[in-house]
């Protein structure tokens, strides 16, 4: 049977009774973890378990671990990153060394503890008016630039055994809005929205994961890229795109409909995967149901992510932080 089309989470360090069952019923493509759900590794460790026992099978276990703002591990337990872009320009012509480095170990990091995907890289272009809850996250304003370190990124988490998720599709860099809390409209060409902010994604469409952007492209289309048709025959065909495509949270107030009508939007307009955090037992449920069993091409591209996750490459992760604090001039954290 193929796999439910969501990626939910939890509301606490350990699965209650209720949400086991839950789980089990709707037996989710993968789970996501949040702050709320990171006390200590032994307890990171016994939530993961939990989660696969209760689908009977090694789900993915996914976390926003970027570095900068947007980490959801952190001291005294994990290391603790700065933002990428200070990174990036700390490190100067050894940034994709030191990206690579700092993701090679962050992997090592999730690894630990059971988690096998990370919602990076970010591989939105930065410009003059992007929004402040995403500009430091960014790596350039050069989408080749971008590229190049995407996929650094990208490769130090795959050498650590952890799946990439890439993200925003197509491109939320121009973004003058919070997408939490607004809807955001580009207004740009289509060529130069494929000569910048369409490139990175482009130039990175072999990554086996992709979370779309609730962005308006309106020289393109009149709805948020996770529930255009338009938008996802773009992400699958001009910017080659064919492997698994999760939506960004569908509770996000960018999206004004319904959490179940963005759920059956986003599944009927060509995203594989809802992922659907924040939210009751009930509401999920009611997601998840709304969402249904993965189509045949998405349970295809959920088995060849899930075939890309192999056992972490033998390295000397001591070694790995001494030449990251070299490169970075020995400034590490933010």
């Amino acid at each position: 049977m193929a796999y439910g089309a969501t990626i939910i989470d939890a509301d606490g360090l350990r699965l209650t009774a209720d949400e086991k069952a839950l789980f089990r019923e709707a037996d989710p493509f993968g789970f996501i973890l949040f702050a709320r759900n990171i006390d200590t590794p032994d307890q990171v460790r016994a939530l993961c378990a939990e989660m696969r026992e209760a689908v009977g099978r090694e789900a993915i276990i996914t976390i926003d671990q970027e570095g900068g703002r947007v980490q959801r591990m952190r001291a005294p337990h994990w290391r603790e990153w700065m933002p990428p872009l200070d990174l990036v320009t700390q490190a100067g012509q050894d940034a994709p060394r030191a990206l690579y480095l700092m993701y090679r170990i962050i992997a090592e990091e999730l690894r630990s503890l059971g988690i096998d995907s990370n919602c990076a890289p970010m591989v939105d272009v930065a410009g003059d008016i992007t929004h402040k809850f995403l500009r430091n996250r960014c790596y350039s304003s050069d989408p080749v630039r971008v590229a190049e370190l995407g996929r650094a990124a990208a490769e130090g988490l795959l050498a650590g055994g952890v799946l990439p998720v890439m993200k925003h599709m197509p491109g939320h860099g121009r973004a003058t809005m919070d997408s939490h809390f607004d809807l955001p409209t580009v207004c740009a060409s289509p060529e130069e929205l494929q000569a910048v902010d369409f490139a990175p994604f482009k130039a990175l469409n072999d990554l086996p994961m992709g979370m779309t952007a609730h962005l308006v492209y309106d020289a393109l289309d009149d709805a948020p890229a996770t529930l255009s048709p338009r938008m996802m025959q773009l992400i699958r065909e001009e910017i080659g795109f064919d492997n698994l495509i999760m939506t960004d949270d569908i509770s996000m107030k960018a999206l004004a409909g319904t959490a179940t009508q963005n759920a059956t939007a986003s599944i009927n307009a060509g995203c594989d995967v809802v992922l659907y955090c924040n939210a009751s037992l009930e509401d999920c449920r009611a997601v998840t149901q709304a969402a249904g069993r993965m189509s045949p091409k998405a349970q295809i591209r959920a088995d060849r992510a899930l075939a890309m996750r192999r056992a972490p490459d033998d390295v000397d992760i001591p070694a790995l932080e001494r030449e990251f604090k070299t490169l970075l001039g020995g400034a590490v954290h933010g």
